[in-house]
């Protein structure tokens, strides 16, 4: 019977600590900065740096040009995980544009924009 009241006991406190444990989602990786190429443009690769934030918890983003630090920041209309990728969604030059990515490994992504052309991206550490 004393075996049964410790087992029971240990199963409890193994129980309680898992519910109090903070576990990371998929939504957590891709916050930070990421430096994004599009590959094959008609006006040559085009860099932007991605800045992605949680606030209030729904992921938010913006995109800057990394040739013109003062150019005001392009907000991101919308970011979407779904099965562990993320697709953001943002404005450029009155077109709405989206970028699907998925994971390559820890720091880099892969996607197409249109899928017309290739984008990488790589965290900004």
């Amino acid at each position: 019977m004393k075996k049964v009241n410790i087992f029971f006991i240990a199963l409890f406190f193994g129980i309680a600590l898992d519910g109090f444990s903070q576990t990371a989602t998929a939504s957590d990786f891709y916050l930070g900065k990421w430096e994004i190429t599009i590959l094959g443009t008609p006006n040559g690769d085009a860099k932007m740096i991605a800045s992605i934030t949680l606030k209030d918890g729904k992921l938010i983003g913006e995109m800057t040009n990394p040739a013109e630090p003062t150019a005001v920041a392009n907000p991101m209309t919308s970011i979407e995980i779904v099965d562990g990728n993320m697709t953001i969604f943002f404005t450029a030059e009155g077109y709405d544009l989206s970028i699907p990515f998925e994971k390559v490994d820890a720091d880099n992504l892969k996607g197409k924009l249109m899928d017309m052309f290739d984008v990488k991206a790589k965290r900004v550490k």
